[in-house]
């Protein structure tokens, strides 16, 4: 009697087991929080090519960067726009620019000085380029300034070329073509603002070679290294978020 109690408990224990077995996995199939699949990884050779690709395009990128940030193409418009914070040097290029193209005027664009401001008699980098022109020898009645005398925390380069949009149409030149002057590789950041604010003017543009550094291997100069990946960000930001209201 009691060795078939014992048999009959364990057949039922095992029936259990076998049943909760049985319901795991009906739950589970039903219930199915995780699955296994199969994936691809790369091999060493593998490796190797990403590597070596890697390595191609930061190249390619590294020596082409400067160029494409710093084109020279202009359009032979009928104004020439400077922008008033250019160094001495490159006021002179400008000058010079102006003299061999057929240009009618010089426009000088710029916001408020931050620095050593208490000490000039000039309150924007638009007057101090177009005071600096005149010394070189520009004629007076060939320059118009474009001041911007609000404290424009930022996008200053745009509020200057709206404050030149709405000059040029005071003067009734707002259907006139353009050509940009500006400073290495700030360069194509301010020809596609300016295309922003005109987008129905012929605008070109003139990239000034800096002095500070060697522009065919500006990575070797700190201050080549700053502003090339710096301008390579802003022209990122004004070409892909930077999308304001124009304004008249």
């Amino acid at each position: 009697m009691v060795k078939r109690f014992t048999y009959n408990w364990l057949v039922g224990i095992l029936v259990l087991k076998d049943l909760s077995k049985n319901l795991f996995f009906l739950m589970s199939r039903l219930f199915r929080l995780t699955t296994t699949r199969e994936c691809r990884v790369l091999t060493p050779t593998g490796w190797g090519a990403l590597l070596m690709v890697f390595c191609l395009v930061i190249t390619l990128t590294t020596l082409f960067v400067y160029s494409f940030l710093a084109p020279t193409k202009p359009v032979g418009g009928e104004i020439l726009v400077v922008e008033g914070w250019l160094p001495d040097y490159a006021l002179e290029q400008a000058k010079e620019q102006f003299q061999i193209g057929n240009y009618r005027l010089l426009v000088t664009i710029g916001g408020k000085i931050v620095t050593g401001s208490y000490l000039s008699k000039y309150e924007t980098w638009a007057q101090i380029s177009a005071s600096t022109l005149k010394e070189l020898g520009f004629p007076e009645d060939k320059i118009m300034t474009v001041p911007v005398f609000k404290n424009i925390k930022k996008n200053r380069t745009y509020h200057g070329i709206l404050a030149l949009k709405s000059k040029l149409y005071e003067e009734g030149l707002n259907e006139v073509s353009i050509d940009l002057v500006s400073l290495g590789a700030h360069s194509r950041r301010s020809w596609i603002l300016f295309e922003k604010v005109f987008p129905s003017l012929n605008i070109g543009i003139i990239a000034i070679t800096p002095e500070g550094y060697n522009i065919s291997r500006w990575w070797l100069s700190s201050e080549g290294v700053r502003e090339v990946i710096s301008e390579s960000i802003a022209y990122l930001y004004a070409r892909f978020i930077f999308s304001p209201p124009i304004k008249n």
